[in-house]
């Protein structure tokens, strides 16, 4: 490995600092009576810095800012002085906010010359439609049915959508229509400077901090059911049996979205579940079936085509990446009551590829028009040493995965699936998505166009259009749609700013996005140790889950925990020389003896005998929290059986023959149906798709999936099929 060292500063890069003052018995080399403080930095990179207080005794055991004043090239420690006082240590409100200055984020409350800014809404000055827009505006409220698919809850509804079909049926229009932020917003106003400051809204676990005003974010740029709002919109002419597009609009609209729907409300609709529309509530029951059928063919049409987008996209090299996504779920008071991983629904594709493709067309249009400053998003391909862990771990598994291009990854990811445990290609799309690259804005002006390309979504040109409520690209891509819309009427558009100044913001908004990444990591994290902390993990069932293994270090494995969406390691040797040692039952304790590691497995040697632990074994983890009052909580896994945990040895067991079952009564029926006579009238589903009524292979196969995913020791459901 290359090394060196630090021969010389050319300028510090000194930031705030959150520090803890030790308690008394902790500091060192302090008399009592000392007024120099030895302070403990929260980022344990930094070095403690020394501090002159007459307030160190009130401030032991809080989170402090402090700034650096010097570093004596003699000292082991800077020299720094105390800025303000965010609480003590442990507290919710303090390790949130040590959370957002550690990562540089200042958001303080909306000035009152930003407010200012703003246009009035209240009940008795009601914000109306401009008429003067309404006559510059394609109107959408009566032609188009508009609705939304967001989040439950979401205040900050940045994207609608429409689709419809044209003239004869043989033509589809799709639309994208997106808050029209920069109507509001105009540029280089103070609510335009703060927005740009700030890059994006931050997301944390219990809260946001919105880049724009509420008036604006939740309210007036908000495109809420039943009101009339300003949009920017991309709509398509499609054929209807391709799908291939005839041309393409972009312009500003005038639009009332119908619904306001909610992901698992949309889900309900499409799989013909019975769903409570809010927006129907009232309606009459004769006008109510024709509406809510109108509303679910529009989900119907909009599924059809981002299918197909997605297939596109596909053939092309585009990856299915897997993240941990872990939702806190809260109590009135904030207190956390679950921790409830994200439930992939096909709606939330639908909805991202119709994003994705607004995006992309409007980056061919803004790039087209404006050739050298156009903000656009790139993602380079990985450095191919990274995809050494993948690739391992895949052949220890008996798959192989070729990782020369986007498109020999995705179809090896697809094909390394284990019938047994769907986990295992989880587990592989999540160390695909470790090894890629950070996606990161740019001016066209400071790369080459081959250096365009998203190698995630395998498209050539790819930017942000879809979220300017919160995302200043967005604000900037959205004035660059209008003056490339405005070229191409002949008007004078405003001149966009020079390739280094879109440059400059580019840098600015990837740093910001960046931190608020890492913020919302942190946040989780940080509810995750609330979540566990105040739970005796001796005696408390949430504690004990099962995790997989997907990694082997030389003292341990790496684990993830599918229930919680935690990662962490899982030590088989301790501090004391130790390793586990697993008796017959499975459980483990601690004993004299040895480790060995191979690069698909690491076996453990004691006077009990040899435990071996493979990759992707499931085992039994007991989960406590590690209380620091200097840094931040962190979780500890601890291996209590090499076992799974749960029964799922018994459900892995009882699946088969629930299969084999399922499969016997499948051969039975087709034989029943080769004995009756052939019917004179075909249905719709025989003549549509070759497909028999209930019970067919489709409605047999959809059991043997609920089968396998069921809980064994709960009583039998009534089947579908012969109910």
């Amino acid at each position: 490995m290359p090394t060196g060292r630090v021969v010389g500063i050319l300028q510090r890069n000194w930031r705030d600092y959150v520090v803890t003052f030790p308690t008394r018995d902790g500091t060192q080399n302090q008399s009592r009576n000392s007024q120099r403080i030895l302070a403990i930095p929260w980022d344990r990179r930094i070095p403690k810095i020394r501090i002159s207080t007459q307030q160190a005794e009130a401030l032991q055991d809080h989170r402090v800012v402090v700034r650096m004043d010097s570093w004596e090239s003699t000292s082991l420690y800077p020299n720094g002085h105390s800025v303000r006082v965010l609480g003590r240590a442990g507290e919710l409100e303090t390790e949130v906010q040590t959370i957002l200055i550690e990562n540089c984020i200042h958001v303080p409350p909306f000035s009152d010359a930003q407010l200012r800014e703003m246009p009035l809404n209240s009940p008795e000055k009601p914000w109306k439609v401009d008429p003067v827009q309404v006559r510059r505006r394609r109107d959408l409220r009566a032609t188009h049915l508009v609705f939304s698919i967001d989040p439950h809850g979401c205040e900050d509804v940045d994207d609608t959508l429409s689709v419809r079909r044209l003239g004869d049926g043989t033509l589809l229009e799709l639309g994208v229509h997106i808050a029209d932020v920069t109507h509001f917003v105009p540029e280089g106003s103070l609510t335009d400077m703060e927005a740009r400051t700030r890059a994006t809204t931050y997301y944390l676990a219990d809260r946001r901090y919105d880049m724009l005003p509420a008036v604006l974010s939740s309210d007036l740029c908000s495109l809420l059911g039943g009101v009339d709002r300003y949009a920017m919109s991309v709509m398509w002419e499609l054929d209807a049996q391709t799908l291939a597009v005839n041309k393409v609009w972009f312009g500003r609209t005038l639009i009332r979205s119908s619904y306001q729907l909610h992901y698992e409300l949309a889900q309900a609709l499409l799989n013909g579940e019975p769903a409570h529309v809010p927006e129907l509530a009232q309606v009459a029951s004769e006008d109510k079936d024709a509406k809510l059928a109108e509303l679910t063919q529009a989900l119907e049409m909009l599924t059809h085509i981002a299918r197909h987008l997605r297939a596109q996209r596909d053939r092309g090299g585009a990856l299915e990446l897997e993240g941990v996504e872990v939702r806190a779920q809260l109590d009135e008071d904030r207190n956390i009551t679950a921790l409830v991983p994200r439930q992939p629904l096909e709606v939330h594709e639908t909805v991202a590829e119709c994003m994705i493709y607004a995006n992309h067309w409007v980056a061919r249009k803004i790039q087209e028009s404006f050739p050298s400053q156009a903000l656009l998003r790139r993602h380079p391909p990985p450095r191919q040493e990274l995809f050494s862990q993948l690739v391992e771990t895949a052949k220890a598994q008996g798959f192989s995965v070729d990782t020369r291009t986007n498109k020999a990854l995705a179809d090896s990811l697809d094909q390394a699936v284990d019938l047994q445990d769907p986990l295992v290609n989880r587990m592989l799309r999540m160390m695909a998505t470790q090894a890629m690259s950070q996606a990161m804005y740019f001016s066209t002006g400071a790369q080459p166009q081959d250096q365009y390309y998203h190698y995630g979504l395998a498209l050539d040109r790819y930017t942000h259009f879809t979220s300017p409520i919160r995302r200043y690209a967005d604000i900037i891509v959205h004035r660059l749609l209008i003056a490339a819309i405005a070229m191409d009427t002949g008007a004078e558009p405003k001149a966009p700013g020079s390739n280094k100044e879109v440059e400059e913001t580019a840098h600015h908004i990837n740093s910001k996005n960046r931190a608020a990444q890492r913020a919302q990591n942190l946040s989780m994290a940080l509810f995750q140790c609330l979540y566990f902390k105040e739970k005796d993990p001796q005696t408390d069932p949430r504690c004990v889950a099962d995790a997989i293994i997907y990694a082997i270090r030389d003292n341990g494995v790496l684990v993830f925990i599918p229930e919680y969406g935690v990662k962490g390691p899982v030590y088989l040797r301790n501090k004391e020389g130790q390793v586990v040692s697993v008796g017959p039952d499975g459980g483990c304790d601690w004993q004299s003896g040895s480790v060995r590691r191979h690069h698909d497995r690491i076996s453990t040697e004691s006077a009990s005998g040899s435990a071996t632990f493979r990759l992707f074994d499931h085992i039994t983890v007991r989960i406590s929290v590690q209380s620091s009052s200097c840094h931040a909580d962190s979780l500890n896994l601890e291996l209590i059986r090499n076992r799974p945990h749960g029964g799922l040895e018994a459900q892995r067991g009882g699946r088969g023959q629930l299969v084999q079952e399922v499969v016997q009564e499948a051969v039975r029926l087709v034989q029943e149906a080769q004995q009756r006579e052939a019917r004179p009238r075909l249905s719709k589903e025989e003549r549509e798709f070759s497909q028999s009524r209930t019970p067919n292979l489709y409605s047999l196969l959809e059991e043997v999936r609920e089968l396998a995913l069921r809980d064994l020791d709960r009583p039998d459901p009534v089947c579908a099929t012969t109910a």
